[in-house]
């Protein structure tokens, strides 16, 4: 199976719901609209659903559809209060990357359940780049901690391959299942996302400088088509109008914001004398120390530079860089 991630997409809640029936009632958090309204569980009601021995199973199949559509405010329910708010502090690609680990294929997959005669859930995922059967086994339940085996199964090429056999920790919070480990490794995001923003700074902020020239690129075409120079980043999008500068910059460029950079622009060098506009171009770290440390900058003379300015803007006199 190589480095491919498994993927269970978001599909996955709603194939289950109409498969396993009044299961999906102990776990699932969607509401069933054709249903009429069900007077508000007890907490003695609650709890004996989150007892139950598929209550465990219902959630790691939720938060696995999760972790397939990318889902990131649906992930974020099945992990515990400690580790959601690192969740949420993580870079965007951070998080996505955490995702793809919990289900093994590259890209958002299409699940389909599977006749399966253990009983337990099945479902086959497929991806563009290939496809994976998993399979849940029965939760083994302790009080509050419940550890259930899952096999993962290449099948994209003709025979299939061996099984991939993790076993997934669950932990009860709040009369909620929360996942607590994939294998023997338990998931502390507070103690990883550090290491994993200093992993990515090196790369963000090499993303950020090619970002930069990129907009240049895009502003010189934009001026060369209408002898002047757009107001905003956002003017190199695509026109509602067609132009010849429509779409001269890619969307997420024109936001002002990618891979943890904030880019700005601002004109300058316009005067009374009619001498031409120039401009000059920022990209500093959307977070200090977590996204990026360096800040860049285009002088008017479109020469750049880069400079530790803890997340301020950049200046001319910082180091020139290629």
């Amino acid at each position: 199976m190589g480095n491919r991630y498994f993927l269970v997409a978001a599909g996955f809640l709603l194939s289950l719901a109409a498969a396993f029936g009044a299961r999906a009632q102990e776990s699932s958090s969607r509401p069933e609209t054709n249903s009429p309204p069900r007077p508000a569980a007890s907490p003695a009601e609650v709890s004996a659903k989150s007892s139950s021995p598929d209550a465990p199973s219902a959630a790691l199949r939720d938060l696995l559809s999760a972790a397939c559509a990318h889902d990131e405010t649906q992930f974020a329910k099945f992990l515990t209060a400690r580790n959601v708010e690192s969740f949420s502090r993580l870079a965007p690609a951070a998080r996505t990357e955490l995702m793809k680990r919990f289900v093994l294929l590259d890209g958002a997959g299409k699940p389909t359940l599977l006749a399966s005669s253990s009983g337990r859930p099945e479902i086959r995922c497929a991806t563009a780049d290939g496809a994976a059967d998993i399979q849940l086994g029965g939760p083994d339940l302790r009080e509050n901690i419940a550890l259930l085996p899952l096999d993962i199964r290449d099948v994209s090429e003709l025979g299939g391959g061996d099984p991939h056999h993790i076993l997934m920790g669950l932990v009860r919070e709040n009369s909620s299942w929360k996942i607590l480990s994939i294998g023997m490794l338990f998931l502390d995001l507070p103690s990883l996302e550090v290491e994993w923003d200093q992993a990515s700074i090196g790369s963000n902020e090499q993303d950020a400088l090619a970002d930069l020239k990129t907009i240049a690129a895009a502003i010189e075409t934009y001026r060369q088509t209408y002898s002047r120079l757009p107001e905003t980043l956002a003017k190199l999008g695509r026109a509602t109008k067609p132009s010849p500068a429509a779409g001269v910059l890619e969307t997420g460029l024109t936001s002002g914001q990618r891979n943890g950079y904030v880019f700005r622009m601002v004109i300058v060098g316009a005067n009374d004398l009619g001498a031409p506009a120039q401009y000059e171009l920022s990209a500093t770290p959307l977070t200090y120390g977590r996204t990026g440390k360096l800040s860049f900058f285009r002088d008017a003379q479109g020469r750049l530079h880069a400079a530790d300015h803890q997340g301020a803007v950049g200046h001319s006199l910082d180091p020139i860089v290629d």
